[in-house]
Formats: structure tokens, sequence, C-alpha cells
């Protein structure tokens, strides 16, 4: 399971806040809580109180672990603070909202009316939330080389590399980057290194970096060849083919020697900083998750009217398909502003002319196949599986295709304003395997991730073959995928686990891929965040 994505810090203002004090105004304070399960709330933040004031714009930051996989549900309440004690229940409500993290990260402002219970507007209150990642995403990139080191092995020369060490607040050096060793050469040329700003020195530009080389034996007694210390704003001054030169210098040689002049130069060749954008930048910065369905509908799946039929619905109302749709589109429907989703069938004979189809609109309608929300999705699967004959065969490729193309149109704008997820949900038995490996490595190179859900209890082996994490997919004529973008998951593994461990699974590596789609064309996000000077 992927670790928390993020922090996010959200900012809070409110607009008209009801009065409930005698003589003056209220002394507000908002409180966030986030849903823990079961209907329970846990207090996760809190703002400061602002004395007599409707408007109140808070200074503290509420801060939130982000994952991008679940449906975070938050409760922001506004209290008018009128004694010293912790406890919320003897102050004065003056409204609240609830959301979802997800609505409030892909919306650059949220603006909701508070309320005092459910459809009950407190006054014409208002409350204002923005988020923003914390992070310092300044990435340090080098180059550098060696002349004339000093040889430290008795038969041959050294085996030098380098370490890097920043200082702490309490003057210790911390080891934060250590090169590859270059064997038996006195004049080495180390491969170009990349290290987070905030690892290599805190951010700050003045702080010390202590260099230092070493010639590397291989019982871990690794001699000093010599170090030095310079700024961040020092190495800086390298590149366009001007290095800077620092003298690689031995403590111990230059207090015994009077005519020790040092152990070597250190060049530094180039030294950039560049930024790194997270998921989050491209979401806030204006990207939309596109989502679209494809359900299989293949005879394998069994006569939806028998019960052991993986179509059939049960009494409650639900199957594996539903469920995979419901916990997958939950999530991903905070991304998408128009929240219109695309929903398409394969491998079913269709109405009038019961010829087999491989894309056909879950709600019969092939130039407008979109359904309003999850419930649309869910909706359009209940109507149309009795007026379809479920046949065969079970082709991935065409609605992979279909997908792609959308996605291939967005990309030729060349910015990164669409990102597409289709969700495959099939009993797993494939029949055009190496058309769709061919779809999958195209498709690599576009905006888009594919989740395949396995329902049944199938065989899987073709569709861990697509995932691909045994090794990089390759086409059938050889072409390796460009980057990893199916994520497989048999839906067994979940059958009694709660809904949402599915989505957290099938879920957790798109964050990943959508920024590794980005950084490989070399795309910012559409409105790039400001970096704030540490």
């Amino acid at each position: 399971m992927a670790g928390c994505v993020t922090r996010v810090e959200l900012s809070v203002s409110c607009r008209s806040l009801l009065d409930r004090d005698l003589g003056s105004k209220s002394d507000p304070l908002c409180v966030l809580l986030q849903e823990v399960g079961g209907g329970q709330w846990a207090e996760l933040d809190r703002t400061e109180r602002i004395k007599n004031c409707q408007d109140p714009e808070f200074c503290k930051k509420l801060v939130v672990d982000y994952y991008f996989e679940k449906v975070q549900k938050l409760k922001f309440g506004v209290y008018d603070i009128d004694n010293k004690t912790i406890d919320l229940n003897d102050d004065d409500y003056l409204g609240g909202v609830e959301c979802t993290l997800g609505q409030v990260v892909s919306s650059s402002v949220f603006t909701r009316p508070l309320e005092l219970k459910q459809g009950k507007p407190a006054g014409k209150g208002t409350i204002t939330i923005s988020a923003e990642e914390i992070k310092d995403t300044r990435v340090v990139y080098l180059e550098i080389e060696a002349q004339n080191l000093d040889k430290k092995d008795f038969l041959g020369k050294s085996d030098p590399f380098l370490e890097f060490y920043k200082q702490s607040d309490a003057g210790t050096w911390q080891l934060v980057y250590r090169s590859e060793v270059i064997k038996n050469n006195l004049n080495p040329c180390w491969r170009k290194f990349s290290v987070p700003l905030q690892t290599f020195c805190g951010g700050d530009f003045n702080k010390p970096i202590k260099v230092q080389c070493a010639d590397h034996d291989s019982d871990g007694s690794h001699d000093l060849i010599g170090a030095f210390e310079a700024t961040l704003a020092q190495l800086q001054r390298a590149g366009g083919g001007s290095p800077v030169e620092f003298e690689c210098i031995h403590p111990e040689k230059k207090q015994k020697k009077k005519s020790y002049k040092n152990s070597g130069i250190i060049r530094i060749k180039s030294c950039k900083i560049e930024t790194e954008y997270s998921f989050l930048d491209y979401v806030m910065g204006g990207c939309q998750i596109n989502f679209t369905v494809g359900v299989d509908f293949t005879g394998s799946n069994g006569d939806p009217r028998s019960p052991d039929s993986l179509h059939y619905i049960s009494p409650d109302g639900i199957n594996e398909y539903l469920v995979a749709i419901w916990s997958v589109g939950s999530v991903v429907q905070d991304y998408d502003t128009d929240k219109l989703f695309p929903a398409f069938g394969f491998g079913a004979q269709i109405p009038p002319s019961w010829q087999v189809s491989h894309e056909f609109a879950l709600n019969f309608n092939p130039s407008n196949p979109y359904c309003q929300g999850i419930q649309g999705i869910v909706d359009a699967y209940r109507q149309i599986l009795p007026q379809i004959r479920l046949y065969g065969p079970t082709n991935f490729s065409p609605i992979i295709n279909h997908v792609a193309r959308f996605a291939a149109h967005s990309a030729q704008q060349g910015t990164a304003s669409q990102y597409f997820i289709l969700l495959i949900i099939t009993d797993g038995e494939i029949t055009d395997l190496d058309q769709t490996r061919q779809a999958i490595v195209n498709a690599s190179k576009l905006p888009m991730s594919i989740i395949i859900v396995g329902v049944g209890e199938a065989d899987f082996k073709a569709m861990e073959f697509l995932d691909g994490d045994n090794g990089v997919l390759k086409s059938l004529t050889g072409e390796p995928a460009a980057r990893d973008i199916v994520q497989f998951v048999p839906f067994r593994q979940f059958r009694n686990a709660p809904r949402e461990a599915l989505s957290q699974m099938v879920l957790a590596e798109v964050p990943k891929q959508l920024v590794s789609y980005y950084k490989w064309q070399g795309w910012p996000p559409l409105k790039p965040p400001e970096i704030k000077k540490v």
C-alpha cells in the first residue's frame, strides 16, 4: 500500500457568520474533523480564535495527510468561543460544512454555505477553504569530476568516491549523498546525480556543505583523499562550460608539510536547480482526471438471471461488477468537474441486429455515451443487462484504443490538462492478448492509466502478465511500454474487506503514473505552484 502521498495545508476564511454574542460580534474558531469510519469523527486540527469578527481569515493553517486513493471525508465546524475550555460542546455552533479532501484539492478555491444542520443554512454564512501542498519540490542536479587526486593504493591508483554532508542545526554533519566508486582513476568523472534541495541543504543556499573525496577499500577502511566546504550558492556558479574548482585538502597532510598544496582538484562542472512537480501540483494546477468504465459482457460470466452468474444482481442490489464501479468511481469522481463518465460494454450481442460489439455505450447512445455521475453508470448497467445477450470473444483492445484516441487528442495540446483512467472489469478470459499488448504499449505514451479488476474465480495469469510488474510489458514486435500504466487486482482478495480497500489498492499507483507521464513529456502543471522562499 502506498504511504501518504503528501501533507496538505488548508487555509480557512469565513464570511457573514451568525452573531451569537450579546453586544459584540462572535469570537470564531474553526475545527477540522475527519471521518474515521462507522459515522465517527476525529479532530485533526483547529485554527486560532479570532475575537469580535464575523468575517474571519484564520492565520493558523489546518494540516492533513492526503491520500489520492481514499475518499477522505472532512467536516469543518465553526464555533463561537466564549470560554477557556478545549471542549466545544459548551460553545455556540456557527455552522459547518462536510466535503471530501479530494473536492478541496481539485478546486482552486472551495467555497460553500455554512449549515447548522443538513439543509438548514447558518444565515448567510459561508466558508472558503484553499489547499496547498507542504513541500519544497526543488531538486539539485550536479555533475562533478576531479583532477590529480592523490594515489592511495600501493599497487594501483585510487578508487575515488564522493560524500556530501549538510550541517544540522546542532552543528553536526549529516550524510546526504554518496557517489559511485570509480576504480583505479586519479581523474574521475562521476555520473550526474540529483538530491532534493530540502535534503541537500534544508533549502538554505548559504548553509555550509562538506564534500569529502575518499579512496574506496573493499574491507570498509576507506582512506580520506581530501575534503572541502562550500555553500550551494558557491556551487551554483558552475555551468555554461565554466566549472567551479575547489582544492581537495587532507587536514593531516596540510599540518605536517609546509610545502603541501592539495590532494587534487574537485571540479563542479554544472549545478542546476530544477522543480520536480508532484501529483497535487498537477491536480491543483487544473488537470482534470477523466474516468471511463469498460464492462465485460462475455458468455463466460454466466447467464445474468442465474444466481451463479457474475452479472447476477443479488436481492440487496449488488454484484462484484457494481462494487468495483462504486469503489473506484467514488474516489475518482472528485477530480472530474463535469461528473460525466463514458461507460461501455464489450463482448455481447446487442439489439436490434444482435451483432457482437466490443465497445457499445451502456446507455445505448453511441454519440453520447456519458453517464451522469457514478450512479448514472450503475443505473445504465442495471438497465442494459436484461436487453443484451452475453456472447464473446473477450477483446480488450477496442476499448483501450477508444480511450487512447481521446488521450492522444488531449496530448496534442501539449499541456497537463487531461489525464484518462480506464477501469476494465472482467472475468479474465482474454482472447485478443497480442492486440491488447500492442494497445497498452501505444497507450503508455499517452496521458492514461488502465485499471483491470478481475471478478470471479478464473486464472488471471494473462492479466498479471499485462500488469508488467514482473518486467516491462512488450508488444508482439518487442517494443517495450514507455511506462507501467496497468494495475491489475483480483476482486476475490477483497471480497470480505471494506469497500474502500479495493479502491486503495487499485488507485495507489495512479499519482506516480500521472507524474511520470508529464515528467517524461517535460510538461509543467497548467498553473505551476509559486515557490515560497524557505
